[in-house]
C-alpha cells in the first residue's frame, strides 16, 4: 500500500512552517511530503516594504528553501499552481501535475485594486521580491534622471503611496529614511522630493489606538511625509492619482498602491466558495465539506469565536496556522482527534523607519519610538526563527538596532 501524500502549495509563512513541522514530526514511512512553490526561495513578505524602499537588499529578505527544508524528507517542486481539481484530488501545475491525499493551500495574496480605474495599469504594487525591487530601482532612476536632465519636472521626484494601512505606512516610513539619502547621493535639494500618502478612510493604521496613530502621523510628518486622509482615489493615470469629488490630480514620478490584497485567484478557479476574495474555513482550518483540504494565511478567513469576526491576516497568524494545520494532518494520519485553531496574539508592531515605530504587545502595553523599533526587529527575527530556524536568524536576522 502506498504512503499517504501530503502536498503543500506555497512556501510563504504558513506553507513553510507547515512543511517543516510535518517533516520533523512524521517519519518517512508515515507519509510522503511535497512542497510546491513558484520560486526556489522563501521571502519574508512583511519585509517587502523595505526592499521596495531600497533600505535593505532583496537577498536579506529571502533564503533558499533547501537551506531550511531537508530534500531527503520533502520533495521540492518549483512550479506555478494553475488549479486544484478537488474531485480528482490532484493539482494542475504549469509544467506537470501532482496527486494528493491531503492538501494545504497557502498560496498567499495578490493585489486588490478594488476596481479603481487605471490602478492595475499605472501603479506599482508590493507583491513579491521582484516587484519590490523594481519599485526601489524605479525610485532611484527618477532621482538619477532628475540630476542629469535639465528639463526634468519636480513632480518626477514625488512618490505617491495609495493606502494608509500597515504596508503603506511602513513603506512611507522607510521612504522617509531613504529619500534624504538619495537627495544627498544625487545632490538634490531635499525639499524637491515629496512623499505623499493618500487614504480614503478618516484615519491611518486602523488596528492601533488613536494616540499611537497620532504619534505615528506626527513622526512621519516631521520627516517630510505628507498625508491626504479621508481622500478617496477616483482614478490612477500615468501622471498620478485623481482624488476627491473635485477630481484633483496629484502628479508623481512613482505611484505605489498598497491599499488592499486578496487571496490567490487559483482559489476561485478551483471552485472554492469565495467570500471577499478568500475562503471561510472551519475551526480546524479545513474547507467546509472537505475532509482533506486545509487553506491558510492570506487565502482564508479564520474566525475569532469571541468577536465573531475573522482574524486580521498577518504573518503571525499564518505561522500559527501552518503549525496547527500540520498537527491536524498528523492527527488524521494517526486516527486522532483534530484540534480547533486558537490564535495566540503576541501583539502588533509597526515600523516607522529604522529607529521609530508604534506597537501594542503582550498584555496591551503600548510602545512608541525606539522601544517599538527594537521590538519590531525582535518580531522580525522571531518570524525568521519560526520559518527557517536558528541558522537562518544568524544569517538574515536584524541585529542592528539603530
Amino acid at each position: 500500500m502506498s504512503k499517504p501524500k501530503i502536498v503543500v502549495l506555497g512556501a510563504g509563512y504558513a506553507g513553510l512552517v507547515a512543511t517543516r513541522r510535518l517533516s520533523q514530526k512524521l517519519s518517512p514511512e508515515e507519509a510522503e511530503i511535497v512542497l510546491i512553490n513558484k520560486h526556489n526561495y522563501h521571502y519574508e513578505s512583511t519585509w517587502l516594504h523595505e526592499v521596495a524602499a531600497g533600505t535593505i537588499n532583496p537577498n536579506q529578505a529571502r533564503f533558499m528553501l533547501t537551506d531550511v527544508v531537508n530534500p531527503k524528507k520533502v520533495r521540492l517542486i518549483y512550479d506555478t499552481v494553475q488549479e486544484v481539481k478537488k474531485d480528482e484530488k490532484r493539482v494542475v501545475l504549469e509544467n506537470s501535475e501532482v496527486s494528493y491525499d491531503y492538501l494545504i493551500v497557502a498560496l498567499g495574496f495578490v493585489t486588490n485594486t478594488f476596481g479603481i480605474p487605471g490602478m492595475e495599469e499605472h501603479a506599482f504594487s508590493i507583491e513579491d521580491i521582484d516587484s519590490s525591487r523594481l519599485i526601489a530601482e524605479h525610485i532611484e532612476y527618477q532621482f538619477a534622471k532628475y540630476a542629469t536632465d535639465e528639463n526634468a519636472s519636480d513632480d518626477s521626484l514625488t512618490i505617491l503611496v495609495g493606502g494608509g494601512g500597515f504596508t503603506g505606512i511602513e513603506f512611507v516610513g522607510e521612504l522617509a529614511e531613504k529619500v534624504p539619502q538619495l537627495c544627498k547621493k544625487y545632490d538634490i535639494d531635499r525639499s524637491k522630493a515629496r512623499i505623499i500618502n493618500v487614504e480614503a478612510a478618516p484615519s491611518i493604521l486602523p488596528v492601533f489606538d488613536e494616540d499611537l496613530v497620532t504619534y505615528a502621523k506626527k513622526s512621519l510628518e516631521d520627516r517630510g511625509v505628507e498625508f491626504r486622509i479621508g481622500t478617496p482615489i477616483k482614478e490612477c493615470t500615468e501622471e498620478g492619482f485623481i482624488v476627491g469629488d473635485d477630481k484633483e490630480l496629484i502628479k508623481a514620478g512613482t505611484v505605489v498602491w498598497t491599499g488592499g490584497v486578496t487571496g490567490n485567484p487559483v482559489l476561485a478557479k478551483s471552485g472554492f466558495e469565495m467570500f471577499k476574495g478568500k475562503v471561510n474555513v472551519d475551526a480546524d482550518l479545513r474547507v467546509p465539506g472537505e475532509e482533506d483540504i486545509f487553506i491558510l494565511g492570506d487565502c482564508s478567513w479564520t474566525m475569532d469565536k469571541e468577536s465573531g469576526r475573522p482574524y486580521p491576516p498577518t504573518g503571525q497568524l499564518a505561522t500559527q496556522e501552518g503549525a496547527a494545520a500540520a498537527d491536524n494532518i498528523i492527527a488524521l494520519l494517526r486516527n486522532e482527534p483534530l484540534k480547533d485553531f486558537v490564535f495566540s496574539n503576541k501583539g502588533t508592531v509597526a515600523s516607522l523607519g529604522l529607529s521609530d515605530g508604534i506597537g501594542n504587545v503582550l498584555d496591551g502595553t503600548k510602545l512608541r519610538g525606539k522601544a517599538a523599533a527594537a521590538m519590531k526587529k525582535v518580531v522580525d527575527d522571531r518570524s525568521l526563527f519560526m520559518v527557517g530556524g536558528a541558522k537562518t536568524v544568524l544569517k538574515k536576522g536584524k541585529f542592528r538596532l539603530f
